[in-house]
């Protein structure tokens, strides 16, 4: 049976020592108010990653069909065991509405829960950050974004960083009043500071694009490419010599023209 997670860690302690390490952060938490963070039910790593890969990259009304149609293909209204999705051909999966990589994730997700890899959600709670997504990662097409999610909206744990996350990296230019969506190293040297409450910083960016989004801009970083800008001014040299040959050539036949 599916129980209410509590966090594990007290959210009134981590607002003050955020507040007391970052004067701006502070100011971002008080405007918004009360820290409305509520973990996901989850019984099993197995079916949150399933239900992950059903959800990537499209829209959660598509999705929320799709992985309808993926546990009418369990027994009894569950999700389809490992066994059962290894045991199910790819045309059955296609038909529920996911693509070929989708199919090939989920079976390479199924095969790594039945050896071990995938841990059971008892044997996840004792293992590190580091290792969850070390083990995860190692699935097709669970990236360290997904395992990231996991940790912290099904297992609650308290310092974790997505420094890809785009939603991240925009309330953090946001907050800081950056010019420039902040390249990931940047992100991440700045949160040591956060620590170890990066879980509860990171909300707080995605709060602040709701408040702010709409009234400041940012930009993402200019592409600093030396071999493709090299390209370009050669495509562009090549291009100008050519209309000067043509030009050249049209001279030339009026020249003749006018002579004759």
């Amino acid at each position: 049976m599916t129980t209410e997670l509590k966090l594990p860690y007290d959210p009134i302690a981590a607002h003050a020592h955020l507040s007391g390490k970052d004067k701006r952060l502070a100011r971002l938490m008080a405007k918004n108010g009360e820290f409305k963070f509520k973990l996901d039910t989850c019984d099993s790593v197995y079916e949150s990653l399933l239900e992950a890969i059903v959800f990537q990259s499209i829209s959660g009304k598509a999705a929320t069909t799709i992985y309808a149609r993926v546990k009418a293909l369990g027994s009894n209204g569950a999700c389809p065991t490992p066994q059962q999705i290894l045991a199910l051909t790819t045309q059955s999966l296609r038909e529920a509405g996911l693509s070929g990589a989708k199919v090939a994730s989920m079976k390479d997700l199924a095969q790594k829960t039945i050896e071990g890899v995938v841990p059971s959600i008892a044997e996840a709670h004792t293992l590190s950050d580091e290792e969850l997504i070390t083990r995860l990662d190692s699935v097709r097409g669970i990236g360290a974004w997904t395992v990231e999610m996991f940790l912290m909206f099904r297992l609650g744990r308290p310092d974790v960083l997505p420094v890809h996350d785009y939603g991240v990296q925009k309330g953090f230019a946001l907050t800081y009043g950056k010019k420039f969506i902040p390249k990931p190293r940047e992100l991440a040297a700045f949160g040591e500071r956060w620590r170890p409450y990066r879980t509860i910083a990171s909300w707080y960016m995605w709060r602040a694009v709701e408040h702010y989004g709409k009234k400041r801009k940012v930009l993402k970083h200019p592409v600093k490419n030396r071999k493709l800008a090299g390209k370009t001014a050669k495509r562009g040299a090549k291009a100008a010599g050519k209309k000067k040959r043509r030009r050249s050539a049209r001279n030339s036949v009026t020249a003749g023209s006018s002579g004759r």
